[in-house]
């Protein structure tokens, strides 16, 4: 399965993620949720991804959050699908999963788990210079 990434316009960390998975030939199919709204299964699919639910996804930072004034904790599902969809913004970006691995928010180090094993090996044996 291809990785999918979940990017924003003008987003650095979008930006980093995408010279990433193009720097190591990841195959991965980008959906800017600046210009094409996110769908209720893919946000489902994420949260299903997720350790933390919607804390690991939402930004409590965000310019979006601020500006809504609401209680997320006290949201239903159907009405949290609805804020996300139509405020994007409160999404912490990039989202990159795979369907079994999720990365939430670029990471040097957490990113890597994108690579293929094949590959990890062979780093991991010029490391103890086999």
């Amino acid at each position: 399965m291809k990785a999918k990434l979940f990017t924003a316009t003008s987003n650095t960390s979008c930006r980093k993620a995408i010279a990433w998975l193009n720097e190591y030939n990841i195959p991965y199919v980008e959906k800017n949720i600046s210009t094409t709204p996110i769908t209720i299964e893919e946000i489902q699919e994420i949260l299903s991804l997720t350790n933390e639910g919607t804390e690991e996804i939402i930004s409590k930072k965000a310019y979006a959050i601020k500006k809504l004034k609401l209680d997320f904790d006290s949201l239903s599902m159907p009405q949290l699908y609805q804020v996300i969809q139509d405020n994007p913004g409160v999404l912490r970006l990039p989202i990159l999963h795979d369907g079994k691995k999720l990365q939430v928010g670029y990471n040097d180090d957490e990113i890597r788990q994108f690579l293929p094993r094949w590959f990890r090996t062979n780093q991991f044996q010029t490391l103890l210079g086999m």
